[in-house]
């Protein structure tokens, strides 16, 4: 299997419900490394997994919408508590569907998958994978 990683970051506020995030239920901010991985089991025809200018342009506009937004104000996360792993979740969703939408290029068609790995810290990080 043949990947390519890209790399950037968001900020966001957010707070949680529920008593195991005990004083995350207060508002706090998170600073997240965001890292996403495209896999697939050939090169395309570029001998390329897929074009990291694409791939590094798509991933900052789907954290674009997120970036220093306090994630509780936003209509599509009412009453979600919006976790790391969730947020994974919700930005490999979204970049798979700007592959579907060919976004990435012609030669995206060909990804096998994605992987979304936030970074809370050196020590705590949650990862998304999914297949294309």
């Amino acid at each position: 299997m043949f990947s390519i990683t890209v790399r950037d970051h968001v900020m966001i506020a957010h707070s949680f419900r529920g008593e195991v995030f005990g004083p995350a239920q207060r508002l706090h901010g998170a600073t997240y490394v965001v890292d996403a991985r495209f896999t697939r089991t050939e090169l395309d025809a570029d001998n390329i997994v897929v074009d990291i200018g694409l791939a590094t342009t798509r991933l900052g506009e789907v954290l674009s919408g997120l970036n220093y937004r306090n994630l509780d104000d936003l209509p599509e996360f009412a009453g979600i508590n919006t976790s790391t792993e969730f947020l994974a979740k919700h930005i490999a969703d979204q970049l798979a569907d700007r592959v579907h939408q060919g976004e990435l290029g012609e030669g995206a068609k060909g990804l096998a998958g994605i992987e979304v790995t936030l970074q809370e810290s050196h020590v705590a990080w949650a990862a998304y994978s999914r297949a294309l």
